[in-house]
């Protein structure tokens, strides 16, 4: 059999071009009209590293067309709402707009990833029970027992499950906008504050009272000083009226 028979056969495109696999192009020299190799100048080679874990995970909440009116007429424009969160105690919206969805969404999760808060968490729940309001909404979160899960509406429950949190009771309250349900629930999550610090609290308030009370028992010791240095001098002057009252009956009877 001739040489050319036994080589592999080649795999033409569409086009009419030699495909090349992936070793022959990370291989490849790429040479100019002289001749002369040309650098690659650090491009990346075909065969891609495999992408590691993400982060944060991310949930579109909401994708809204809004509008514009300008001299020639409106202006259609995306609106995208974004939640961001590393299920555990790490969390952040971001609102934006683009003239398409996917720049919406990417804007908004860029925005998000700026605003990230971190909150207080207890086990899978919250610490204690938060009401907060933003604009109009109106979000009633509170604590659950193990296995309670999340009782919550949609925004709210998209975004905790984002964080650790797997056990939550919570309520709209006011207005069904979702974007000002989002930050309220935000505002509620960066309100928590562990149970070790309301203990610190109580101790503050009792020391701050303390100094009151040293006071008032200062006073109240200056006030019997007083009352007995009057009673000493009411005694010390009654007996001289007593001798002079028998010193003139005395006389009279002379």
């Amino acid at each position: 059999m001739p040489e050319n028979e036994k080589k592999a056969p080649r795999v033409i495109n569409k086009s009419g071009t030699l495909k090349m696999d992936d070793k022959t192009a990370a291989t490849k020299q790429t040479r100019d009209i002289s001749g002369r190799k040309m650098d690659r100048r650090g491009r990346r080679d075909r065969v891609r590293a495999d992408a590691g874990p993400k982060e944060f995970d991310s949930i579109t909440i909401s994708v809204d067309r809004v509008s514009r009116t300008v001299a020639g007429g409106r202006r259609m424009r995306f609106k995208a709402l974004v939640a961001l969160g590393n299920h555990k105690n790490k969390v952040g919206i971001g609102v934006a707009k683009g003239n398409d969805v996917t720049t919406a969404v990417a804007k908004a999760t860029s925005k998000a990833k700026k605003t990230m808060v971190t909150f207080n968490i207890n086990g899978e729940t919250i610490w204690h029970e938060t009401r907060t309001k933003v604009t109009g909404a109106d979000v009633l979160m509170k604590p659950a027992a193990p296995g309670t899960g999340i009782i919550a509406g949609g925004t709210v429950r998209s975004i905790m499950g984002l964080t650790g949190v797997k056990n939550l009771i919570s309520k709209s309250l006011g207005s069904t906008n979702k974007v000002n349900i989002a930050y309220a629930v935000i505002e509620g999550l960066r309100q928590q504050v562990p149970r070790s610090e309301w203990n610190n609290a109580n101790n503050a308030k009792k020391a701050d009272k303390a100094p009151a009370k040293e006071a008032t028992t200062e006073k109240a010791a200056k006030a019997t000083e007083k009352s007995a240095v009057k009673a000493t001098a009411k005694k010390a002057k009654a007996p001289a009226k007593k001798v002079a009252k028998k010193s003139t009956t005395k006389k009279e009877d002379k």
